[in-house]
């Protein structure tokens, strides 16, 4: 723990703080569509650990604008240089504050949205639950906690979705050019999850099957990758995995499913093969 500028606990410990231009589009991009931005009074959204630059906030704000102009993205991060460097940045609707898990923000409002990606990554399992109550408590009635991992390009992407009440879906999302197998998402699941991803457990199941269907899909490979995936889902959601969406959001390399299908824990083990 550390202390803020005004004595407050700032929660959390300082990670490496890469990141890269573009690195969270995908997930800046699900975000725009959900419906918690498009409703709510107060379109305050949180950039959970930044990183080293001003980058992602400001992509974030960027996408954001297009489907709500009068969002304001507040980046928060734990070590104070970091703040300094990305306050030099800051524009109308984009700010910069010192923190952690506690997540300040301006006047104390809750977010709409907190983002918070390749922050846990560097804890322990046994942190998350308690990393994910302190955040949730920063949220709107409504709001949105949206928490994972990528790779340092942005190509292989997971993330947990929670509101108020707790864990609501996973989210796997690839570049599918050139993409091999779908298990990749393997190394870049949440922290919740990455450890359990071991015979027995649903996640596991969850990435055997989906590399089970890329393989079925095969065939349509000479029709584009986004049609392949897109059989891929549709042939997940037919062996009974509670797929969401639709073809709109499966042509981008994306696919949810609820998050109890995969939650940590034995699974049945009797999913259609």
């Amino acid at each position: 723990m550390a202390s803020g500028a005004r004595g407050e606990r700032v929660e959390g410990r300082v990670t490496r703080g890469t990141t890269n231009t573009n690195r969270l589009r995908r997930i800046d991009r699900w975000i725009a569509v959900q419906p918690v931005l498009r409703q709510t009074a107060d379109p305050l959204v949180v950039d959970l650990g930044y990183g080293a630059s001003a980058t992602t906030p400001l992509e974030l704000h960027e996408r954001l604008t297009r489907v709500r102009p009068d969002v304001e993205v507040v980046g928060v991060e734990i070590e104070p240089e970091r703040v300094r460097i990305a306050s030099e940045r800051a524009r109308p609707g984009v700010s910069f504050r010192l923190g952690g898990f506690e997540t300040p923000t301006p006047g104390g409002r809750p977010a709409a949205v907190i983002r918070a990606f390749n922050v846990l990554r560097q804890y322990d399992e046994h942190e998350v639950p308690a990393a994910w109550g302190r955040m949730l408590a920063r949220l709107q009635p409504d709001g949105l906690l949206v928490e994972g991992t990528c790779d340092e390009i942005g190509r292989v992407c997971s993330w947990v979705a929670l509101g108020p009440e707790g864990p609501r879906t996973l989210t796997v999302s690839l570049r599918l050019a050139e993409l091999e197998e779908p298990s990749i998402v393997a190394e870049r699941l949440p922290k919740a999850l990455i450890h359990r991803n071991v015979a027995g457990e649903r996640v596991h199941d969850f990435v055997a099957a989906l590399d089970r269907e890329w393989a079925r899909a095969a065939p349509l490979s000479a029709y584009g990758p986004s049609q392949r995936w897109i059989a891929v889902a549709e042939g997940m959601r037919a062996v009974g995995w509670p797929v969401r969406d639709g073809r709109a959001r499966w042509r981008l390399g994306e696919l949810t499913v609820d998050w109890d299908a995969v939650a940590p824990g034995e699974g049945p083990g009797t999913r259609a093969r």
